[in-house]
C-alpha cells in the first residue's frame, strides 16, 4: 500500500532573502513540487536560493476550489509538497486554508515549517505592552461593509491587527480616523525587512500626514484600549 505524502507549510522571506531558514531550504529542495500563489514569485525564490527547478502548482483565490482535490489526490498517492505564499507564513490572509482542511480530512500529514511572519515581526517591535489582540486581517472591500467591520472590532476593546493591499493603505487609515477618532494611537510597519522598512508610531492623523501618498506592504496595529 502506497505511503501517504506530506504537505509542508513553509514560511519564506518577507523581502530580505537571507531570512529563509535552513530547514525551509531543505524542504524546498527535497519536495516533489511547490504549491504557490504566483508561479513567477516562486521561480524567483528558487533562483535566489540556488535551488533546482520544481513542478509549480498555482493556488490562489480564483482556483483554490478547483485545484485542491487534485493536489490532495497527489498527496494521498505519496507526493511531498511544500505550500508557500508570495512572502511570509502561508495561509494567514492567503490561500491555502481549504487545501489544509481537505489534506487533514484525507489523513495526510500537514507539517509547519516556521519562519518569517509579517504579523510577528510587527508585534515584536511594539513599544507598548501587548498581552492580547484581535487579528482583523483583511477587511471587506466595499466601503460600508468595511466601516461596519471596524465598528464591530471597536466594541471588542482590544488592540486590532489589520492588513490590506498597498493601494488601500491611505483609505484604511482614513477609515480608522473616522471610526476611532483621528487621535487613536497606531503602529504602522511598512515594507518589513526591505531597505525602505519604516515603523511609524503616533496618532492616525499624524501618520497620514507623514505618509502622504506612499504605498507599501504593511501591518497596522490600532491601539484600542478597553472601555471602563
Amino acid at each position: 500500500m502506497q505511503e501517504a505524502g506530506i504537505l509542508y507549510v513553509v514560511a519564506t522571506p518577507l523581502g530580505h532573502p537571507k531570512d529563509i531558514t535552513l530547514r525551509a531550504i531543505e524542504i524546498l529542495s527535497q519536495a516533489d513540487g511547490i504549491i504557490c500563489e504566483d508561479i513567477r514569485n516562486a521561480r524567483r525564490l528558487l533562483r535566489q536560493l540556488n535551488l533546482p527547478e520544481k513542478p509549480l502548482y498555482p493556488l490562489n483565490e480564483h482556483n483554490e476550489a478547483q485545484q485542491t482535490p487534485a493536489l490532495v489526490d497527489q498527496l494521498k498517492s505519496g507526493k511531498r509538497f511544500a505550500l508557500i505564499s508570495d512572502c511570509g507564513t502561508p495561509v494567514f490572509s492567503d490561500p491555502g486554508a481549504l487545501l489544509i482542511h481537505q489534506t487533514v480530512a484525507s489523513g495526510v500529514r500537514v507539517i509547519p515549517v516556521p519562519g518569517p511572519s509579517s504579523l510577528m515581526a510587527a508585534l515584536s517591535v511594539l513599544d507598548v505592552p501587548l498581552e492580547q489582540f484581535v487579528f482583523g486581517g483583511f477587511l471587506p472591500r466595499k466601503p460600508e461593509e468595511r466601516r461596519q467591520a471596524l465598528k464591530r472590532l471597536k466594541t471588542i476593546g482590544m488592540p486590532i491587527i489589520l492588513m490590506d493591499t498597498p493601494y488601500r493603505l491611505i483609505t484604511l487609515l482614513q477609515e480608522i480616523a473616522q471610526v476611532f477618532g483621528d487621535q487613536i494611537p497606531i503602529t504602522l510597519a511598512l515594507d518589513l525587512t526591505l531597505p525602505q522598512e519604516t515603523i511609524l508610531r503616533g496618532s492616525v492623523s499624524s501618520v497620514i500626514n507623514t505618509l502622504k501618498t506612499r504605498k507599501a506592504e504593511f501591518v497596522l496595529i490600532v491601539h484600542v484600549s478597553k472601555t471602563k
